[in-house]
């Protein structure tokens, strides 16, 4: 059931953020998805969705979106006031 778009609180990656002009690590927007979200840093800061999502669309593999402490899809639904966390994966060994 869908339901309004309402404040969610999103952290996003340090060095993802300075790509983009006045980009910030922490901000509220108003979301009931994370295609939602998407939609919303999209407006914000153009180019951000193809640096979080492919042409599925679906989150790159790469990047990991959490909700409330559970990993995330484009349709999981954000309810209002939900944690959100961008986070990028780190290889190495």
């Amino acid at each position: 059931m869908a339901h309004a778009p309402a404040p969610v609180k999103l952290r996003l990656p340090a060095h993802l953020v300075r790509l983009f002009p006045d980009g910030v690590t922490y901000l509220e927007l108003e979301a009931a998805s994370v295609r939602d979200l998407m939609d919303a840093l999209e407006a914000r800061w153009p180019g951000m969705r193809d640096r979080l999502c492919d042409e599925r669309p679906a989150i790159r593999r790469h990047i990991n979106v959490f909700v409330d402490g559970r990993r995330a899809r484009l349709d999981t639904v954000l309810p209002p006031g939900a944690d959100v966390f961008v986070l990028t994966a780190i290889s190495g060994g």
